[in-house]
This record gives structure tokens, C-alpha cells and sequence, in this order.
């Protein structure tokens, strides 16, 4: 997993809706991608136009499918489809539930709310916690910034933390210097038009993670 590596901060771009810019990022030094298939989404993509491009990706970056409270039969369509080293967890999913999928690498996103959400976020029994901005009516892609001093007061022990939630190249430094995460996670943050990557913000993105270390 590229994703979880030990060493430098790495990077998560999600919201990938296309080949060309799935090709783009991994070639600019994205470690891992995120591919939307929740249908509330304004970067969900539909797994029967998506997972023959996905597909071919293999070996160029770790390949994460997002998904919201899913049918059994689409979490298990994606397992099947070996197109994905992982799945993200991103809705209102138990512990019982995430275990029970059957991914033998999975990530649970946490909306942090306060220091509540932090505790609810230790009872999933994974290695890895993304750490989201907090949004009533939204699972994740608001571009609202998290609260990173809460979640840098926190301990989460041997988890390895992905920090998400408005980030952007300006403020994606501060953002390392305040958290520490292990890895990053960027979708609005590096686009100019929606549902598409720009490749100059891009390269900023992951020039400011580099230069944070």
C-alpha cells in the first residue's frame, strides 16, 4: 500500500471521474486515488462506465473505491471486481458493518464534529481513520476545512491518520505542520472546473506537501 507507507506525508486525490485525469495524477505523484460511487455525490461515477478504465490503472497508484452506506451487492461487485487495493467507508456505517464487508484493506471517513466523533471513530476496528470536516447534510466533498486542533489534540495510537476536508494548495502545509497525518486527501482542492482535475493545482498541491516536511 502506497497509501500507508512509513516516511513522508502521502497523498489521496479523490473524486477521480475520468481516465486522463486518473493518468494525470498518478503520473504527477498522487500515491493513491478515490473513485466515487455514492449516488448523492457531485463526482459519483457508475461502476459500468468506470471499472474497465479503472482497471488498467493497476500498479500506478493504490485505487480506493468511496463508498456511502452500501447495498451489500455493490460492495461486493467492487470486491470482485480487483480493481481496488481498498474501500472507503464514508457513511453512517457501524463497526460491525465495515468488518463484516470482507475488504481485507479498508478506511473509515469520520466527520469530526467535536470530541465525540473522535471516540465513535476509535471503535472501528481498522488501522486507518480519514478525518473529515464536519457538514449536516453532506458525506465529505463540501470543501470545508476540519478542525485540525481537535484533531491534533487527539491520541490515536498506532491508526494511521488521513486528514481530509478543504484542503487546498495554499493551506495544505499548515494543515501538516498542525496534524501530522500520516496522508493528505484532496478533490475540490485541486480542481478548476468541477468533477475535473486541473493539473497546475495539482502539482501545487503536491509541491506544498513535500515542502511541509
Amino acid at each position: 500500500m502506497r497509501l500507508f507507507k512509513p516516511g513522508a506525508v502521502r497523498v489521496k486525490i479523490c473524486g477521480i471521474t475520468n481516465e486522463g485525469d486518473a493518468l494525470m495524477c498518478a503520473d504527477a505523484g498522487a500515491d493513491a486515488l478515490g473513485f466515487n460511487f455514492f449516488n448523492g455525490s457531485k463526482r459519483r461515477i457508475d461502476p459500468k462506465d468506470s471499472l474497465e478504465w479503472i482497471g488498467r490503472l493497476e500498479g500506478l497508484a493504490d485505487r480506493v473505491a468511496v463508498v456511502v452506506n452500501p447495498a451489500p451487492d455493490m460492495l461486493a461487485m467492487l470486491l470482485d471486481s480487483g480493481c481496488f487495493e481498498m474501500v472507503q467507508f464514508h457513511g453512517d456505517e457501524t463497526p460491525a458493518q465495515c468488518a463484516a464487508a470482507g475488504w481485507p484493506c479498508w478506511i473509515k471517513a469520520v466527520r469530526v464534529k467535536d470530541g465525540g466523533s473522535i471516540v465513535s471513530a476509535l471503535e472501528f476496528d481498522s488501522p486507518q481513520l480519514l478525518l473529515d470536516a464536519w457538514a449536516a447534510n453532506a458525506y465529505g466533498g463540501t470543501g470545508q476545512t476540519a478542525n485540525w486542533e481537535l484533531i491534533a489534540a487527539q491520541d490515536f495510537g498506532d491508526r494511521s491518520v488521513v486528514l481530509a476536508g478543504g484542503l487546498t494548495p495554499e493551506n495544505v502545509g499548515a494543515a501538516i505542520r498542525t496534524v501530522k497525518p500520516d496522508a493528505v486527501d484532496v478533490a475540490g482542492g485541486v480542481e478548476s472546473v468541477p468533477r475535473h482535475k486541473d493539473p497546475d493545482l495539482v502539482a501545487e498541491f503536491l509541491y506544498a506537501v513535500r515542502a511541509a516536511h
